[in-house]
């Protein structure tokens, strides 16, 4: 068989500037967490289950390892069940409250809400959110791969965070886990 040439339509070399506007903000806005610690590597996971059932699985990840305190992580999240973002942000303020105890304002709690209302979404099986503590700075929220929110709060990053990680968490054996203590 003989090839033949197929003639090619050309396309213009300019796009529209929104074209371009359009792909910078969508290059964006799928920018996942690994660019904020691209060095990460995964320190230690767990379970978690409440009355036998399996709500998420959890890894930490940090550029750091073995781990050291106040270095910048990843806590990523995979969940099991279908959860209600009023849900996780109120298990979420209950928890830094109970740890937290008198060093957190009734203002700061009421701010924290509404910055987590914006960064959780309702989960189902499968879904991922991973969350980004930048010490001194920030926490970033990703849902997926995506952004979807950055709280520039040090205190409340770190508040956040020891729900995870801070000794007097509620779940020590997945903390254990988490910080590759124990067999993941």
């Amino acid at each position: 068989m003989e090839a033949v040439a197929v003639p090619i339509q050309r396309l213009p070399m300019r796009a529209p500037r929104w074209l371009w506007l359009v792909m910078l903000l969508s290059a964006g806005a799928s920018a996942d967490w690994r660019e904020a610690l691209p060095n990460a590597q995964v320190v230690g996971g767990g379970e978690l289950s409440l009355f036998g059932f399996r709500v998420y699985t959890a890894r930490l990840l940090s550029p750091t390892k073995p781990f050291v305190a106040d270095a910048p992580l990843a806590l990523e999240l995979t969940y099991h069940r279908d959860i209600d973002r009023e849900d996780l942000v109120d298990a979420s303020i209950d928890e830094i409250k109970r740890i937290s105890g008198s060093k957190v304002t009734e203002q700061q709690l009421t701010e924290w809400r509404q910055q987590m209302n914006q960064s959780f979404v309702d989960v189902q099986p499968g879904m991922k959110i991973t969350g980004v503590y930048l010490p001194g700075r920030e926490a970033r929220f990703y849902v997926g791969d995506k952004l979807q929110h950055v709280v520039p709060d040090s205190q409340f990053a770190k508040a956040f965070f020891s729900i995870w990680l801070d000794p007097k968490t509620r779940n020590p054996e997945l903390r254990e886990q988490l910080l590759g203590s124990t067999g993941s």
